[in-house]
């Protein structure tokens, strides 16, 4: 059925009548989004005469911003007030589907002249074409995978630096959890559904959500974006070496490094779980190295010494801690104190990443420098504790005295009153 706008009148009155304010649109300040408003609202321009809901989303985007308007991604005649006119012409693309939606997303953003200007990269469809998802999506026609706007909305695209953005770092896993939660969806695959929950409660959860560190990984951090897939065997200590670059150099230079290499050792994964990444304690070294060793195997008694001094090391640094509080109770100086015990903290951070070499050698060299300023510390704490001994002892004669001239002057008082008395 054919829609005409019978009177410019009706136009106005669509434009002027206020849609209710949207929670997306409450965040923005006021004076942008009325200068949004002022751009997108063209009593010419027929498609927000309809689409009023659209245009709402999409002037607090940043397509908005940079004057990209909805033919430009449709198609049609804007300038058209009848329906059959507006949505017709050969550029006309309605609604894209899902695998139009990447394409008409490359068409700019594949664009590496277009995107220098912005500071983008333009390999995002290049890079989707290579991954699990695009596979699935532009391959296999699939429908459960996801299009660009999955992730990134269809009209109110916001940057990754925007806490609105679905990309946004605290955000990006519950947007991936969108697929990867639904059970029904997964089952298909085979993949779990729990990725989400574990993650938050990993280390690297942790330090995101709650220490707000925005330097640890979300799933795109080891999976990719726009070429999401999960890391190979041999590419998983080069993916977590990206941000632990010390280990990764150890583990390279120790036996296990050449067992991923070849393929036969999922990397850091042998030790530390995925998404639920874990700190190994250093009492559970030996435990973690039995899980693939036996017990009375040469890597087994390799494992236990390496626990042995890993928690030798903590447990001096806790010694030297508390020596540090008892100098502070005593009034000492202890400045250079503390610069000594911030050398072990040095010392015991390298013995973590050494660990992963299984230089033991290098292991035992870091442990003996721990242990050592340890050991100074604590003679230093223990000879302040001797000193305020002894200056309890010298107390003791001064007291007694102070107590006898006490006593003697209350029976001389005591005397001299009698003599007084009548």
């Amino acid at each position: 059925m054919k829609t005409t706008i019978t009177s410019l009148a009706t136009l106005g009155l669509a434009l002027l009548i206020p849609a209710p304010t949207s929670a997306v649109e409450r965040l923005s300040p006021p004076s942008e989004v009325t200068q949004q408003r002022e751009i997108a609202i063209d009593p010419d321009y027929s498609c927000v005469v309809c689409h009023r809901d659209k245009r709402r989303a999409f002037v607090l985007g940043v397509h908005s911003e940079r004057g990209i308007r909805c033919h430009d991604c449709h198609g049609g005649d804007p300038t058209a007030f009848e329906q059959e006119q507006a949505h017709g012409g050969a550029d006309y693309s309605g609604a894209p589907g899902r695998i139009q939606t990447v394409e008409m997303c490359g068409s700019c953003h594949a664009d590496p002249d277009l995107m220098r200007q912005y500071g983008l990269p333009a390999g995002q469809l290049a890079e989707f074409r290579t991954s699990r998802h695009g596979q699935l999506l532009l391959q296999q026609r699939n429908p459960d995978a996801p299009t660009c706007t999955d992730c990134h909305d269809a009209h109110t695209i916001l940057p990754p630096n925007d806490a609105r953005s679905n990309v946004y770092p605290t955000a990006i896993a519950g947007t991936c959890a969108r697929c990867h939660e639904d059970q029904n969806m997964m089952a298909k695959y085979g993949l779990p559904t729990d990725q989400l929950q574990t993650h938050r409660l990993s280390a690297h959860g942790v330090a995101l959500y709650e220490d707000h560190n925005f330097a640890a990984p979300t799933c795109v951090g080891c999976h990719g974006s726009h070429a999401a897939l999960p890391p190979a065997v041999t590419e998983i200590s080069n993916v977590c070496g990206r941000c632990h670059v010390l280990v990764r150099q150890a583990f390279n230079d120790g036996p296990h490094g050449a067992a991923a290499r070849a393929g036969s050792l999922p990397g850091c994964t042998a030790c530390h779980s995925n998404h639920d990444t874990e700190r190994v304690p250093p009492d559970g070294i030996a435990a973690t190295c039995t899980g693939c060793h036996a017990s009375n195997s040469r890597a087994a008694v390799a494992g236990l010494e390496i626990q042995e001094r890993t928690v030798s090391a903590r447990d001096e640094l806790a010694l030297a801690e508390q020596a540090i509080a008892e100098l502070v109770e005593a009034g000492r100086q202890v400045s250079d104190t503390r610069l000594r015990y911030r050398t072990a903290l040095t010392a015991y951070k390298q013995i973590s990443q050494t660990q992963h070499s299984l230089d033991l050698e290098t292991l035992n060299d870091l442990e003996r420098q721990v242990s050592s300023i340890s050991r100074d510390i604590r003679g230093s704490a223990e000879v302040a504790a001797e000193h305020r001994w002894e200056h309890k002892l010298i107390l003791i004669p001064v007291w007694f005295l102070a107590l006898s001239a006490i006593v003697l002057s209350w029976f001389k008082l005591r005397a001299i009153r009698k003599r007084a008395a009548p």
